[in-house]
């Protein structure tokens, strides 16, 4: 997933406006304590971090 995918899915999940505050903010269990920033500067793949942000935000099966 391109990392402008990402943010798209993102924004339509939690508003364009809240998107980017939440990823710099919000810590997932599941990123091994990181940000949604922080793992993308790790260089964690996308796909990891959308699954990650899938499950913490309990989204429906059509969100993945």
């Amino acid at each position: 997933m391109r990392l402008t995918e990402f943010w798209r899915r993102l924004e339509e999940v939690l508003g364009p406006a809240y998107a980017r505050s939440w990823a710099t903010d919000h810590v997932l269990a599941d990123l091994g304590g990181r940000t949604v920033v922080q793992a993308i500067d790790a260089g964690i793949d996308t796909v990891d971090i959308w699954r990650a942000v899938h499950a913490d935000l309990e989204l429906p099966a059509k969100e993945r």
